[in-house]
């Protein structure tokens, strides 16, 4: 499986592939970070994330895209960034029809270092060890990226699992008949 992640903001936007399979090692093809000046129109800004993007997507071919689900922040305006090249992300992999999977901060922490409280120095020193890398990838948002591909590659098999155990239940289920209206008279 090879996994694109995506740390989504709008100044550093963090890239990573990671290729491989649970329960075997893991190998890092490229990591990176889309750039963009902070002093830019929020336009020209959301098209080079866009074609950041999109060249990771050529040059790598992945067949799933992670991406850290936003969450509510102090700083509106900090969410709001990072919402927006969320969207750019989604919309990049939605386009080629590669599927998208959205994963919280603590939840990538908690694949990666076994603790969902994990700091940006414990993720980052885990992403080396387990990438079998010589020093952690700066800056930060780019060994985030890696964490999110290797979440994804852990996580995806157990979660598919668990979508086609709902979805045999669900087809096995009996339904039941929709009641008639009540109090309608002729």
């Amino acid at each position: 499986m090879r996994v694109l992640g995506v740390d989504p903001g709008l100044t550093r936007c963090g890239v990573g592939v990671v290729e491989g399979v649970a329960g075997r090692p893991l190998t890092m093809l490229g990591v990176g970070v889309v750039r963009t000046p902070a002093d830019a129109d929020l336009g020209h800004r959301l098209v080079a994330v866009e074609q950041g993007i999109e060249e990771w997507l050529d040059r790598h071919r992945p067949e799933f895209v992670a991406v850290e689900r936003v969450f509510s922040q102090h700083n509106v305006r900090t969410v709001m960034g990072t919402a927006q090249a969320s969207a750019v992300a989604m919309l990049c992999a939605a386009r080629r029809g590669i599927p998208v999977a959205l994963h919280t901060p603590s939840e990538v922490k908690a694949a990666v270092t076994g603790s969902g409280r994990a700091d940006k120095a414990q993720v980052g020193a885990m992403v080396t060890r387990l990438l079998r890398l010589d020093a952690p990838p700066r800056p930060a948002d780019a060994a985030d990226a890696l964490a999110l591909a290797i979440c994804h590659i852990w996580r995806a098999p157990a979660q598919n699992r668990l979508q086609q155990a709902v979805a045999q239940h669900t087809a096995r289920a009996p339904r039941a008949p929709h009641p008639a209206p009540k109090g309608r008279t002729a």
